[in-house]
């Protein structure tokens, strides 16, 4: 669990809580759940117009990596490395089969294979960069939809307290419900534009961090087996990964 985006997002929604108690203002007066629907079901649907239910759905589970960090593991790939390269001195291609077997990636798999099968390293890098643009692409197309909802948020906010000065509007004459109105009108406003500013679009920029090291991660991996495709020397392939992160 990454307990900073945990905690940045307790922060951000307490700030609002605390705000409104030191105001004098009810807790209560903030849950609306006619407000809530309007923003929630109104940008859930124009996201989904916009990116479809694919990326929609991947969307939401790759926002996951935002509160449960993902394994930053290139200080294994580097051990892995070494491991390729000694097998292939060693042993030659039919050694790294095994390898092949306990690859923890498609990446991993793909790349193994290419240096397995002799494939020319020229061609082994035209292929993986080709891979990567592929993965890049529907990585960033998922991370959109937050980007998508922070920007729709606001508008389906300021639509939800059009409805609800209408619904004032309409009963004017019956002052028992002129409260509620009013009520959706502003919740709607506070709902729109904090979701889109304290949740999506946080989410959708760490999202863009999180993939630009995924895609750094696949292009390391890429240098590595035209490398081992070359029958580059160890120190060779490690003074490329020097300016990799560690």
């Amino acid at each position: 669990m990454d307990w900073g985006s945990v905690a940045g997002l307790v922060l951000a929604l307490a700030g609002i809580l605390i705000g409104q108690k030191i105001e004098g203002g009810a807790l209560a007066a903030l849950f609306q759940p006619a407000a809530l629907v309007i923003v929630l079901l109104g940008t859930s649907g124009a996201v989904l117009l916009q990116s479809g239910l694919r990326s929609l759905i991947a969307g939401l589970r790759l926002a996951r990596q935002v509160f449960i960090k993902p394994v930053d593991n290139f200080a294994l790939v580097r051990r892995e490395v070494g491991s390729w390269h000694a097998t292939l001195r060693n042993e030659g291609t039919r050694g790294l089969e095994r390898h092949l077997a306990a690859a923890r990636t498609p990446q991993i798999a793909r790349g193994l294979r290419l240096v397995i099968d002799g494939i020319d390293a020229g061609i082994v890098r035209e292929i993986l960069e080709r891979d990567t643009d592929a993965f890049e692409a529907h990585q960033r197309q998922a991370l959109k939809i937050w980007d998508a909802a922070g920007g729709y948020a606001p508008t389906l906010g300021i639509l939800g307290a059009v409805l609800g000065l209408i619904h004032v509007m309409e009963n004017l004459g019956d002052p028992a419900r002129l409260g509620n109105g009013i009520a959706v009108a502003f919740v709607s406003t506070i709902y729109g534009v904090g979701l889109a500013n304290l949740v999506f679009l946080p989410i959708a920029n760490r999202l863009k961090a999180i993939v630009a090291r995924e895609v750094l991660k696949v292009d390391m991996l890429t240098d590595v087996f035209v490398s081992l495709a070359q029958g580059e020397s160890h120190w060779l392939i490690d003074d490329r990964l020097a300016s990799y992160p560690r």
